[in-house]
């Protein structure tokens, strides 16, 4: 008889995510410990200014709505090329929302409301808190000689700090 079914081959164990490097293993461990944290933190930044970015109101409503939204799709685009870069060099990255929320070190707003002025400084400090954080992974990537790493974090780094200087600004219009 003729059947389409056909028999299970056992699975052999796949292989381990063992991507080739020249960093020590103890590079891959810290750098890829400290980047996930940062993927968390910017994933936590994002849903914050996406947040803010829904229910922002007020007289400046569309300048802040479109200055969130912007900075909401900057922030998104930085968690990929985070991931990838850990994964480039032998680490591996988050898996779920709950990795997200332990590594987390950016504060959720869940408020019912919060002022336009309170928003955009809220959103000021933690990205000058990310800025921090990148700068000291920097360091550690130096230490370690992971040139590339060190690289893409300036790039981050000017990111956070223009989205740090326009938020500033714009807290200021209302004085």
């Amino acid at each position: 008889m003729n059947t389409k079914v056909r028999k299970l081959e056992p699975r052999t164990a796949p292989a381990r995510l063992d991507t080739p490097t020249d960093l020590s293993a103890e590079g891959v461990r810290e750098i890829s410990a400290a980047l996930n944290a940062l993927i968390a933190d910017t994933f936590a930044l994002y849903v914050k200014t996406k947040n803010f970015h829904w229910h922002v109101s007020g007289p400046h409503f569309r300048d802040y709505h479109l200055l969130l939204d912007e900075q909401g799709e900057q922030i998104f685009a930085t968690t990929d090329t985070i991931a990838e870069r850990v994964r480039k060099f032998g680490g591996t990255t988050l898996r779920s929302i709950g990795h997200i929320g332990r590594l987390q070190r950016i504060e959720d707003n869940d408020a019912d409301f919060v002022t336009p002025k309170d928003m955009l400084a809220e959103l000021r400090d933690d990205n000058k808190q990310l800025v921090a954080r990148m700068r000291e992974i920097h360091d550690l990537c130096d230490e370690h000689g992971d040139v590339a790493t060190a690289s893409l974090l300036e790039v981050w780094i000017d990111e956070a700090e223009r989205r740090t200087w326009f938020l500033f600004e714009a807290t200021r219009a209302d004085e």
